[in-house]
């Protein structure tokens, strides 16, 4: 096809006629529409993984994979049908010969005499590669990990939880104390507290939990230096107030996570039982032991005891003598206490009940409640006390319960440290305890570890699959089961760029970094597959000239042909990774809500990206060649691919 193709660009009547025009557009279209065909195949493919993610990581990711697969799918329709149309109008006029390309010329003048160099030196490129994959595979496991990278809503939800039987005057007093002190930092614009539950029942706050919003000001008005964990951290300085811990969070993603696992904050450990006395002993030595943890913030163990109960029971011996019953006493106390409705007011479409009950200062203390009088038909009216036992007992303030179990928790945020060793720590600490938990009692992890351990078995379940997918495809383009494992090689190669991007960038292992792996690839597959095709087809060209022996084919001619099968393809080669880096490295400069996701899928990405066209541009000619040398000493000619 080369030969041909030189042989065009010295005919003497160009420009060519029509008809010879669209022969080469014909020929050249047949040439790059299977390679075209496989290389969107093999992309889709590697996307497989997001595709079958699941919960919050699949609903957030899956319409990325459906895009560029959608996209993908119809760049290669327009590929193969529209653009040599295109060609074959706008291709006019003489055809320049790649030499007289002033771009590629430098490009290849530069890249020629490096990739003679490695040649030479095979043994030495490879092994500086392979100590480059090692220090990568070294990098990678002290890589943090976590389930999502924290998405900045721009606001911060503030939850404190104070004691379960706190008066509703005094939460209010807490709550107006926070709000100001809150208001007092600089960055902060407004705040919205409340105390209590919405009327509705999704909403099963207690009175002592408080939810403050807190909604800050833009990052230009902020102090200089200061950033969203410093004022956090500022914030939680202020409200260092007795009985009361505090918990920060962002409304956004709480919500999430109240839906999803149940649990307010990053990380829960739900501890099941029957006993609520055993559960809240439980959960208050997994407190005791965590505490000091690295990384573990805002640690706080659900009230299972501790509510206040005023229990009223009637004096059954007492009130046969006063002609009552037990709903003459209950009746009192509904009326007295929790208020009676008279009857229902109607306003449009809307109904309201309307209530009675005796005023604050007849029912604000338990000798109140027993001075409430109760009417008698022989004796008039008599004091509560008379007929009934009033006292405070303890109990739960809220029993909650799950797979038919009662359920304790224990909370806490992870802030300063990564998700994954964080818990990994408070796993350790708390394996000692878990081997000496009484019997029908159990706990579970819950919250984002919970999302992080399902994300990683669905990866790692398809990921081996999706493996096998791409060497089969592979396999079938070349009919070579060696140029298959030589293009697959190239993987581990790539994705030491992106082990060191997102070493030095800092960034935590999650969801996004797996995209941004996975998108890199198939990445790399597509240009192996590029220069391996290229190499291969340089080959036959060696053959037609020079025969298939190892009597006729030397050293140099096999390195002369490997030399110009690199070379002379370099443009096409560097414009498909040119593109992909230009459209990725403007997002690394991106700021504002959703940067935060996008950062750790495009790092992986870009350093993946360069050092694969490194390691196919320099190394996978070398590995070509010493395996073409090989087949010569072995069986004293070179296999012939014919791979398009």
């Amino acid at each position: 096809m080369i030969t041909k193709f030189k042989n065009i660009f010295k005919k003497e009547h160009d420009p060519l006629s029509p008809e010879e025009r669209l022969k080469i557009i014909e020929s050249s279209s047949k040439l790059v529409g299977p390679g075209v065909f496989y290389s969107t195949i093999i992309v889709i493919a590697s996307f497989l993984p997001v595709f079958l993610l699941s919960g919050m990581e699949g609903k957030l990711f899956s319409p990325l994979a459906y895009t560029k697969s959608f996209i993908l799918i119809v760049d290669a329709f327009f590929a193969i049908t529209l653009t040599p149309v295109l060609i074959s109008f706008l291709l006019k006029g003489k055809l320049r010969p790649e030499e007289k390309n002033p771009i590629n010329k430098k490009l290849e003048k530069f890249y020629t005499p490096i990739l003679t160099l490695c040649l030479k030196w095979r043994k030495t490129v490879l092994g500086v590669n392979i100590i480059a994959l090692l220090i990568g595979v070294l990098m990678f496991t002290r890589l943090g990990s976590e389930f999502m990278p924290p998405l900045d809503e721009g606001s911060i939800l503030f939850m404190p939880v104070t004691l379960p039987d706190v008066s509703n005057s005094e939460v209010k007093r807490i709550l107006q104390v926070q709000d100001k002190l809150i208001k007092s930092v600089p960055e902060v614009a407004h705040v919205l507290g409340k105390a209590g539950r919405a009327n509705t029942a999704t909403d099963n706050s207690p009175v002592s939990m408080i939810e403050t919003i807190i909604l800050l000001k833009p990052k230009n008005e902020w102090r200089g230096g200061k950033t969203k964990n410093d004022i956090i951290t500022e914030i939680n300085n202020k409200l260092q107030i007795p009985g009361v811990t505090n918990g920060f969070t962002q409304p956004i993603i709480n919500r999430i996570n109240m839906l999803s696992t149940g649990i307010r904050t990053d990380v829960g450990i739900k501890i099941y039982g029957e006993s609520l006395d055993t559960i809240n002993v439980l959960a208050q030595k997994i407190k005791k032991t965590l505490e000091g943890t690295s990384g573990v913030k805002d640690l706080y163990a659900e009230p299972i005891t501790g509510g206040k109960y005023i229990d009223i029971e009637a004096k059954r011996e007492v009130i046969g003598r006063y002609g009552l019953s037990i709903d003459d006493i209950n009746n009192v106390v509904e009326a007295a206490i929790g208020g009676m409705t008279l009857t229902t007011t109607i306003e449009g479409r809307r109904r309201f009940s309307v209530n009675a009950r005796y005023a604050q200062e007849y029912r604000n203390s338990l000798e109140a409640l027993k001075k409430l009088q109760v009417q008698t038909m022989q004796f008039g009216p008599i004091p509560l006390e008379t007929v009934a036992n009033i006292s405070i007992s303890d109990g739960p303030p809220m029993i909650n319960s799950e797979n038919a179990m009662l359920r304790g928790s224990v909370l806490f945020n992870v802030r300063d440290r990564d998700l994954g060793s964080t818990v990994k720590e408070a796993q350790k600490k708390l394996n000692d305890m878990m081997s000496k938990m009484p019997k029908g009692y159990y706990i579970e992890w819950s919250g984002q570890w919970e999302n992080q351990l399902r994300a990683n078995k669905t990866l790692s379940l398809i990921m081996p699959i999706v493996i096998m997918i791409i060497f089969l495809i592979l396999y079938f383009t070349y009919r070579s089961m060696k140029e298959a494992i030589i293009t697959m090689i190239t993987v581990p190669f790539a994705l030491i760029g992106g082990v060191f991007m997102v070493y030095f960038y800092g960034i935590n292992l999650s969801v996004a970094v797996a995209v941004g792996f996975i998108a890199l690839f198939g990445l790399a597959i597509e240009t192996a597959m590029l220069i391996t095709i290229y190499l291969n087809e340089a080959m036959n060209k060696m053959v037609a000239e020079h025969g298939n022996s190892k009597e006729t084919i030397t050293e140099a001619i096999l390195r002369e042909y490997i030399i110009e099968g690199s070379a002379k393809r370099l443009r096409p080669k560097l414009m498909t990774v040119s593109v992909s880096l230009f459209g990725l490295i403007p997002i690394l400069w991106a700021t504002g809500t959703g940067a935060d996701v996008m950062l750790p899928i495009t790092v992986p990405l870009i350093g993946g990206t360069i050092t694969s066209t490194i390691y196919v541009l320099l190394v996978t000619p070398v590995v070509f060649e010493m395996v073409k040398l090989r087949e010569l000493k072995t069986k004293g000619k070179i296999d012939i691919i014919n791979a398009k």
